[in-house]
């Protein structure tokens, strides 16, 4: 009932419900391209490395999180979530011209260019929800926004592999345009009274070291972002176990799906719960709570059975996103709003890029060991990571408690 009533709370917001909508619409355009893309330039080089290229495209950016959402301070968050909405839906009509293997080159080119306007419309977005929504609801903001990010992830790719099996590349492009143009729609039809961006004038690098500053520099988000960034390490480190686990269940690669799916699923749920739950606990405790089922979830994997696989894999779903929920509401809500763009998307980096890393790192390692030897490894990492993170909590409280008793026996 009570999370109900949350979700209803939120969704009666006008604002609220707008950027929800402009997130599922938006999210699924974007989910059907990545997918097609792949097979996009599998159909026409027959490379399996070129099309694994194609997400490190979109991904690349990110690297560059900090510079780029400079931009998103620099000037009004609305107007510009409008122009970049409508300036991808441009974007991705050139990808129509995209029909030898010679043409390739331009469909790498839109997919860098994916990237980067989406790490400043990320970091836009978060600024003006912050306006949009207010700090109490933010919590229950991000979960559903993260619901329908998963679901999209669920529904979108069957939808744009269809789409290019009837049309081809082209179509699925117009599709996730017409998204982005929607998008656009939704984001004019905000109500945002939002200050007006001011100029320090202190040149591009200086304004992005102040937000890397305004981030890194604060204590109570380091934390949570440094424990974001390994949960986000050694997930991806375990996600390339996936295939040797589905084979050690002597099932076909197409299992994997099935897995897929149970975590996604996961994800879709405690998105719903998260606003009441970062209430209950607090951001770290949150935080905690979801690495360590992470680590239960990554660990039972290593187990040779179907059940136990599928629970484990429910497990990571329910966990891993709520490091993600607590580390962003508190970054909305700790950085004052002209520095939110770059500590947005500066906390971004962090926490997506080691994905990056893990997955490389991972692919290498699968080689030289099995999942019994390696998800119980991971998932004792994760476990030390939550605990380490709890800790903190801890430690942090016990000094505010001697604070506050010093301030009382010694008052001025």
């Amino acid at each position: 009932m009570t999370t109900s009533w949350t979700v209803f709370r939120v969704l009666r917001d006008r604002n609220a419900a707008l950027f929800l909508t402009s997130v599922v619409v938006s999210g699924f355009g974007t989910s059907s391209l990545w997918l097609a893309a792949g097979v996009w330039v599998k159909d026409l080089t027959g490379s399996d490395g070129l099309a694994a290229l194609c997400m490190l495209a979109m991904w690349a950016p990110t690297l560059a999180g900090p510079a780029l959402g400079t931009l998103a301070d620099r000037f009004p968050r609305g107007p510009l979530l409008i122009g970049l909405n409508a300036g991808l839906a441009g974007l991705l009509l050139t990808l129509c011209a995209v029909d030898s293997p010679g043409r390739l080159w331009l469909l790498f080119a839109v997919l860098l260019g994916y990237g980067a306007a989406g790490v400043v419309h990320d970091a836009a977005e978060s600024a003006l929800v912050t306006a949009a929504v207010g700090p109490d609801r933010l919590g229950d903001f991000n979960g559903l926004r993260m619901t329908a990010n998963e679901g999209m992830k669920l529904v979108a790719p069957l939808t744009g592999a269809g789409l290019y099996t009837a049309f081809g590349g082209p179509a699925v492009a117009c599709l996730d345009a017409v998204t982005f143009v929607l998008a656009a729609g939704l984001c004019a039809l905000l109500r945002v009274r939002e200050e007006r961006p001011v100029r320090s004038g202190a040149g591009w690098w200086r304004e992005t070291t102040e937000g890397v500053s305004g981030l890194w520099g604060h204590p109570g988000l380091r934390p949570l972002v440094r424990a974001g960034g390994i949960t986000m390490l050694l997930a991806s480190l375990s996600s390339t176990t996936l295939y040797a686990v589905v084979d050690r269940l002597g099932h076909s690669p197409a299992f994997a799906g099935v897995l897929y799916a149970v975590q996604g699923a996961g994800s879709v749920a405690v998105g719903l719960v998260s606003g009441p739950a970062l209430r209950r606990l607090g951001g770290r405790r949150f935080a905690a709570a979801g690495i360590a089922l992470t680590a239960a979830g990554v660990a039972a994997r290593a187990v040779p059975s179907d059940a136990v696989a599928l629970v484990g894999g429910a497990a990571v779903g329910l966990g891993l996103p709520c490091v993600l929920i607590a580390a962003l509401t508190a970054v909305q809500r700790e950085v004052p709003g002209p520095l939110l763009g770059r500590a947005t998307a500066t906390a971004n980096t962090l926490l997506f890029t080691p994905n990056v890393v893990g997955l490389a790192v991972g692919a290498g390692l699968v080689e030289l060991a099995g999942p019994g030897t390696l998800l119980p490894v991971y998932g004792l990492a994760l476990l030390v990571t939550a605990a380490v993170l709890a800790a903190q909590r801890t430690a942090d409280s016990a000094s505010r408690t001697a604070s506050r008793s010093g301030s009382d026996a010694n008052p001025a």
